[in-house]
């Protein structure tokens, strides 16, 4: 690059950052608060939040044009593996792509026999919540056991996995830390180790959290770990709803046993065996040397495939954004605890009518803190959003609450795809595949969680004018009941 287009590059970025501090006046916590009517201006359950940071190095990563994942992605991946402190992360194009990779890599044909996981092999999971934490279980034509969730804590009630055990099928667990709530680790993680499962942890919704086991000395002399450092892989989305965000995008993380790097890989390109970075070639020396499966001796290793794989990157400038975002998550993770914890304050006068949620392993809230189970396990959620479960006996529904809300313009959702097995993808399923999945009981609190729950945001978006709105709203419905 000359002189002349350095400086042209300077003067496009100077004009970028200053368009984007006119044009885009970001909402990071501590900012100036935006203007907020109540009733007019719409208050979503979540939403992107940036400021000309992350304008200026979209432009910026445009100008170069690498566009494929590249040098930005690398940096990414780096920063996001050291902030959780994982081996290694992978970009991909979404969460759901990432669930997609992460399990479909249990099934490489390079693991031990004994350990791959094979069509009509099974799979534990919990029967409440989204509906790509399983659908890549049944897509590899493996059989999901959904055991029941807990309505306090919104995951799966851990002592029903013995019940979904079944010898000589069941391979592994996947499961989601539900609304940035990590479910219970220490029992999750025994289990697994008991009968040498694979443990995939969708972290997509918790980002930041938190959990701490017992350790020889109790959980005080137990260090606390992220969420997502579990397992074997684990998975993260970074849609504008979540923690930070690209856009689109999402990554798999490798806790341990750098193996599932060429398999995560694979998938996510194409299904190749190659392991060369785009626009790199012969990285492992022997480019022309291979013999695999049943193709001539010599045949380029760039186009030989041991998998049947996709192709799920994202773009550079994602990741460039990315990089921006991460550089802000310690406050956003903050903010959104911050959050919650106003809303719970400003809702506890309405317990008659709610129960509220309550982190894996919490026994009971005031406001001085949460109260604990004699587990002496411990975690502090990074919360996705902020339940309301309607009692049975309350005088309304969870569908007038929701509608008087939506009515307010305060955005609020269900618990996304509710009890998964009632869906018409799943009821369908059942029909054309006769054991394609199976439950472990009746699932009652999928049920109450379906018909019962719904959660508002606290997303750093939101302003303390925004929240008390919200209270105030939620107080009056139930008022006029």
């Amino acid at each position: 690059m000359d002189e002349s287009e350095d400086k042209i590059r300077a003067e496009i970025i100077r004009l970028t950052r200053l368009y984007a501090e006119k044009r885009h006046r970001g909402s990071l916590p501590g900012s100036q608060e935006p203007v907020f009517e109540p009733g007019v201006t719409t208050i979503p359950y979540a939403g992107r939040v940036f400021d000309a940071d992350e304008v200026q190095a979209a432009v910026a990563s445009s100008l170069d044009f690498w566009l494929t994942l590249g040098p930005e992605g690398e940096d990414f991946e780096r920063e996001l593996a050291l902030f959780l402190g994982v081996k290694r992360s992978i970009l991909v194009n979404s969460g759901s792509s990432a669930n997609l990779v992460a399990f479909s890599a249990l099934t490489s044909s390079k693991l031990p026999e004994e350990r791959r996981i094979l069509p009509g092999d099974e799979v534990i999971t919990a029967a409440a919540g989204f509906p790509t934490t399983v659908a890549p279980i049944i897509q590899n034509g493996v059989v999901p056991v959904f055991i029941d969730n807990d309505p306090a804590t919104l995951n799966a009630r851990a002592e029903m996995l013995e019940e979904a055990y079944s010898p000589g099928k069941t391979k592994a667990v996947m499961m989601a830390h539900t609304l940035g709530n990590p479910f219970d680790l220490s029992a999750v993680t025994a289990f697994c180790k008991k009968y040498g499962l694979w443990l995939i942890e969708d972290n997509c919704d918790a980002l930041g959290a938190s959990y701490t086991a017992p350790g020889d000395e109790g959980a005080a002399g137990a260090a606390a770990r992220l969420t997502g450092t579990f397992g074997d892989l684990s998975t993260q989305s970074f849609y504008p709803p979540h923690h930070l965000t690209m856009g689109e995008g999402g990554a798999v993380s490798i806790v341990r046993d750098m193996k599932f790097k060429v398999l995560v890989e694979s998938f996510r390109d194409w299904g190749r065996d190659c392991w060369c970075a785009s626009g790199k070639e012969n990285t492992c020396g022997k480019r022309f040397g291979w013999r695999l499966g049943e193709l001539p001796e010599g045949y380029d290793h760039k186009y030989i495939y041991s998998h049947l794989g996709y192709n799920l990157k994202p773009l550079d400038l994602q990741a460039a954004i990315g990089r921006e975002q991460i550089k802000k998550l310690p406050r956003f993770i903050a903010a959104r605890r911050e959050n919650w914890e106003h809303l719970r304050r400003g809702l506890a006068h309405l317990d008659e009518f709610f129960d509220f949620h309550l982190p894996t392993h919490a026994a009971g809230w005031t406001p001085g803190g949460f109260q604990w189970d004699a587990s002496g396990a411990r975690c502090e959620p990074s919360w996705f959003g902020f339940m309301l479960l309607v009692k049975e006996q309350a005088p309304f529904n969870r569908t007038d609450l929701g509608r008087y809300l939506d009515d307010h313009r305060i955005g609020n959702r269900t618990l996304f795809g509710g009890n998964l097995v009632r869906q018409p993808a799943f009821t369908q399923l059942a029909r054309d595949r006769p054991g394609a999945f199976r439950s472990v009981g009746d699932l009652p609190g999928a049920d109450a969680i379906m018909n019962r729950v719904l959660f508002v945001g606290v997303y750093p978006g939101l302003s303390k004018t925004m929240l008390d709105y919200i209270i105030a709203t939620v107080e009056t419905f139930v008022r006029r009941h």
